[in-house]
């Protein structure tokens, strides 16, 4: 787009100005009557600049518009959806803080509809009788709204470990590192699925892919991960890691990863149905919440 600047006026400089007035910024009535790019909205455009890392000026070039878009969007204005790019804005910002002081973790609230996100939607969706797809319809939107009494006004307590890393960072190690997942059972193989499945959103080069079986690692792999249900057997020589705490599960990866001997390290996890508290069932929340707190907890793992 050519850049609105100082001067000009028309129906273009009245959209930024609502824009901008909408999220507080204060544009002069008579600027606003005039539809005219006068001091007060160069101010504005400036302080919003500021505030939102964007180089300094007066002129709203293409990424300030993109900025300014985003930043005007109000939950329930459009449809979200796990894509990519990630959907960005106030929105999902919004989305993201209720969902947390619901208690369905979507993590760091960093305004990118990704996979933590996706997940907690499902989850979610799951807990009011909705078919769990992560698509943020009107339907759930509503639902939402409809839990206002809960959520509005409230900090989201924390932490919420499924965020630990956050998209962009995550994005980068998938990228950066090439990992295989193996898989025991139909349960680990429906968790491994998902787990590449949320890499594949969450950065369409990402490294990580799955295996019939260690023995079938790639060349270029830094280690192998095989995912089972059950405890290992007694003569099992590979470090396992149980699936018990996920604040300390990508440390606990890492330190099994950097102590096994293999020349590729194969590093057994765990999954915890099985454990004490396991009733028998297994359900898509609980494969999709495994999938995020393993993807999670390995891009944590092998970062740098």
């Amino acid at each position: 787009m050519e850049p609105i600047t100082q001067g000009m006026t028309g129906a273009a400089v009245e959209d930024i100005q609502e824009r901008l007035r909408s999220i507080e910024y204060a544009i002069d009535e008579g600027e606003r009557r005039r539809q005219e790019f006068g001091p007060s909205t160069a101010r504005a455009v400036v302080h919003f600049r500021l505030d939102h890392g964007l180089p300094l000026g007066t002129e709203v070039d293409t990424n300030m518009w993109v900025a300014l878009v985003d930043e005007t969007y109000k939950m329930g204005d459009r449809t979200l959806y796990l894509r990519l790019p990630n959907f960005h804005g106030a929105d999902v910002r919004q989305l993201q803080m209720c969902l947390n002081i619901l208690g369905f973790s979507a993590g760091e609230v960093d305004g990118y509809y990704g996979p933590h996100t996706e997940a907690a939607v499902k989850l979610f969706q799951e807990s009011i009788g909705a078919l769990p797809d992560g698509m943020m319809f009107p339907d759930t939107f509503d639902a939402i709204e409809r839990l206002h009494h809960v959520w509005a006004g409230k900090p989201a307590t924390g932490p919420h470990p499924l965020g630990a890393m956050g998209f962009a960072r995550a994005a980068d190690v998938l990228e950066s590192v090439s990992i295989s997942i193996a898989a025991e059972d139909p349960i680990s193989r429906n968790v491994a699925g998902r787990i590449w499945n949320l890499a594949s959103a969450t950065n369409e080069k990402s490294g990580l892919d799955i295996v019939e079986s260690p023995d079938r690692k790639r060349p270029d792999d830094v280690a192998v991960l095989v995912l089972g249900t059950t405890p290992p057997p007694a003569d099992f020589t590979k470090p396992n890691v149980v699936i018990d705490d996920p604040s300390t599960l990508a440390r606990r990866i890492r330190t099994a990863a950097m102590s096994s001997k293999d020349p590729v390290p194969i590093v057994r996890i765990q999954l915890s149905p099985g454990g004490p508290n396991y009733n028998g069932t297994f359900t898509v929340s609980d494969a999709q919440t495994y999938a995020v707190m393993l993807l999670d907890a390995i891009c944590a793992a092998f970062n740098g």
